[in-house]
């Protein structure tokens, strides 16, 4: 466990942010995601749960569909902030839906105390299913 490196500060007060206005009426389990494009640009995102449960969706997919819809498709690194006293790291889901647009995603987790986790996405998902996988189609 670390702290984040001081650069990706502005990263977390974006995710930060995003997590503030996250709807979590049913896990109560706010996160907020913070995804930084190859250009530099920062998008956010948090989770949006809703009652028939499959149809919510995390903060980091929030980021990537707000990221996608302005244009981005190169990432570099993913600020993830909840109230979780462990790093939370995103799930599965998740990491498919990020390997698509940026296998070398450096992945941070950080909690309101301010301690963090890093992993590359490579590391959460070994063996991803990328459009390769579709060659033989």
């Amino acid at each position: 466990m670390s702290t984040l490196p001081p650069e990706f500060e502005r990263l977390r007060a974006v995710a930060d942010a995003a997590r503030a206005n996250a709807w979590a009426p049913y896990s109560q389990f706010p996160v907020g995601a913070a995804l930084e494009a190859a250009d530099g640009r920062i998008f956010g995102g948090c989770n949006v749960e809703n009652a028939s449960y499959p149809a919510g969706t995390c903060a980091e997919r929030v980021a990537l569909g707000t990221a996608i819809a302005a244009g981005a498709r190169g990432f570099v690194r993913v600020v993830i902030t909840s109230n979780q006293h462990d790093p939370t790291p995103p799930c599965g889901i998740c990491r498919q839906a990020l390997v698509e647009f940026a296998p070398a995603l450096e992945v941070y987790a950080v909690t309101p105390d301010g301690r963090a986790a890093r992993w590359s996405l490579a590391e959460l998902l070994p063996a991803p299913f990328t459009p390769a996988s579709l060659e033989n189609v």
